[in-house]
């Protein structure tokens, strides 16, 4: 697998954890169930790093050999 496959796949991924994100607000909002609302928004809460690391990884990936481009902090050693 190259990079910029890799790229696809973390974008592909940051897709569905973006919808998943999108479909559990939608839910928090829509119930009147205190309980459940709070594990919504937990779940929400959990699910937003790994979407911002989706996010890095894809631009990470797909750029990784570009001359000018500066690579992410955290993922450099």
């Amino acid at each position: 697998m190259t990079l910029l496959e890799m790229s696809a796949f973390y974008e592909a991924s940051a897709g569905a954890i973006r919808g998943r994100i999108v479909q559990l607000r939608e839910e928090a909002r829509a119930t009147k169930d205190e309980e459940l609302s709070r594990v919504l928004q937990r779940r929400i809460a959990e699910l937003t790093p790994l979407l911002r690391e989706m996010r890095e990884l894809a631009t990470l990936t797909a750029h990784y050999y570009d001359r000018g481009y500066h690579k992410h902090e955290r993922y450099t050693i």
